[in-house]
């Protein structure tokens, strides 16, 4: 890591030659092979930041103050345009330092390599009131276009969202616990969008207006050694999401926070996730899918070696009535679930309103296995639970090793199944006894219940 002391700030003059920008081939996280305790991958950049050649950026030298009061947001984008144009540079946020800026698009492509190290602090402005009227609400941090960039560190990148949680618009925060009509926009922290090869790691993540850590339209994502901490009833705030991303491992961090600790949403394949630790959270989610009857492919995603604790739900896969595709190859092994609600779940009736009625469609969920999944669950609900559609049944689910207690009390409600196919290869505790055997007389082969392929490449 760089030390503040050794910090230096070289100007390069040359401008980046036209075509200079090549995307280099996706870079495809390896799983790691020790399955207990789980491996951490090789950083693909060995040199980077430690190779003291590598030319430095600090935004200091750019008229960063680090007070935090002071907006440094021109002076970041100074600092960053200079770097995008260097192979190999690194945009420093110095330690001891607190900077303040406004909602921001760092711009690719830039040259291979680039680094933002943050050492310091780094944080948006405090609450709706100080935010800038012609900035949007609904991001703050946007890197955009980038291939084969990473983000480290040992700073904090704080959210500073208390005011944001206690719009009254928020999930119970209006008068006597109600929640008010009315535009309730709230900024996601971070946001790579159609960008590869990423690299986020050992950078802590804290507060989050909402979501903290997004990726739309990504490919080829190594998270490692993440740590995200949010209060457990702050709204709307998951830890890690992902949509329309392919190629990603998460592995080895610590995410608590108020929903979502990881959620997948649709157009994501080759997933892989290991070692993480959530809670309190709401669980690792696979969707929601098929909202305003659309198609959703999600496929070859593993979840292993996890502890999920003081959560509302486990692992869950949810689906709104009414949308198409599906999700298939996915398998859930070596977790360990402490006083967990819902810990293994698929909700097909997914729904926000009172009501939603049943529709004659549903994204097919196939091919689902839960192997050495063990702990403890909170009685208040039972800890497995199948609701698949009435028209697309859920197949191919497999339960082997599932052994679940009651945190305390005794099980008020017995495991639930509704048009779930699967088999039992060991006994499971409590016993389920009521997966439907083989499959369904009839299945359908119509089109908009698969994808292009299933490799998950859609």
């Amino acid at each position: 890591m760089f030390k503040q002391s050794n910090a230096r700030y070289h100007y390069h003059k040359k401008h980046k030659p036209k075509g200079s920008h090549g995307k280099s081939p996706v870079h495809v996280p390896a799983p790691p092979k020790n399955p207990d305790p789980p491996s951490i991958p090789s950083d693909p950049y060995p040199n980077d930041p430690g190779d003291t050649t590598c030319s430095i950026f600090d935004v200091t030298s750019y008229g960063a103050v680090g007070d935090g009061c002071s907006d440094d947001t021109a002076a970041f984008m100074e600092a960053w345009k200079a770097a995008c144009a260097v192979e190999s540079a690194t945009v420093l946020v110095p330690s001891d330092k607190v900077f303040m800026i406004t909602s921001t698009i760092f711009p690719g492509p830039c040259k291979h390599g680039l680094v933002l190290q943050v050492d310091g602090v780094l944080m948006p402005p405090d609450g709706p009131n100080c935010w800038p009227k012609a900035d949007s609400r609904q991001q703050w941090l946007v890197f955009y276009r980038l291939n084969d960039m990473k983000l480290t560190g040992n700073g904090i990148i704080e959210g500073n969202a208390q005011k944001w949680w206690d719009l009254p618009c928020k999930p119970h925060r209006g008068p006597n616990g109600s929640t008010l009509p009315g535009p309730c926009d709230s900024p996601t922290m971070i946001r790579f969008f159609m960008s590869s090869n990423l690299v986020v790691s050992g950078i802590k993540i804290q507060n989050s207006p909402q979501f903290h850590m997004k990726f739309d339209g990504c490919e080829g994502v190594l998270i490692e050694k993440l740590l995200i901490s949010t209060p457990k009833l702050s709204p709307n705030t998951d830890g890690i999401h992902i949509g329309n991303t392919k190629s990603v491992g998460i592995y080895n961090s610590m995410i608590s926070n108020g929903d979502d600790c990881i959620s997948i949403g649709p157009g994501c394949s080759d997933v892989h996730i290991e070692g993480v630790t959530c809670g309190p959270s709401h669980g690792i989610s696979i969707g929601s899918l098929g909202v305003h009857n659309s198609q959703a492919c999600v496929s070859n995603i593993t979840v292993r070696n996890a502890v999920i604790r003081e959560s509302d739900n486990g692992v869950r896969i949810k689906t709104w009535q009414g949308g198409t595709g599906s999700v298939s190859g996915i398998s859930f092994e070596n977790i360990q679930m402490e006083n967990v609600r819902n810990c293994i779940n698929i909700d097909q009736y997914y729904c926000l309103q009172k009501a939603c009625l049943n529709q004659t469609s549903a994204v097919y969920v196939r091919d689902v296995q839960y192997r050495n999944i063990k702990g403890s669950y909170d009685v208040r609900n039972t800890p497995i639970h199948f609701a698949c559609s009435d028209t697309v049944a859920c197949t191919n689910i497999t339960m082997a090793d599932v052994e679940l207690m009651p945190h305390e009390g005794e099980l008020m409600e017995e495991p639930f199944c509704w048009n779930a196919y699967g088999i039992e290869e060991t006994l499971s505790i409590p016993p389920i006894g009521c997966l439907l055997k083989g499959m369904p007389h009839a299945i359908t082969e119509s089109s908009q219940y698969s994808c292009s392929n299933e490799n998950g490449r859609f």
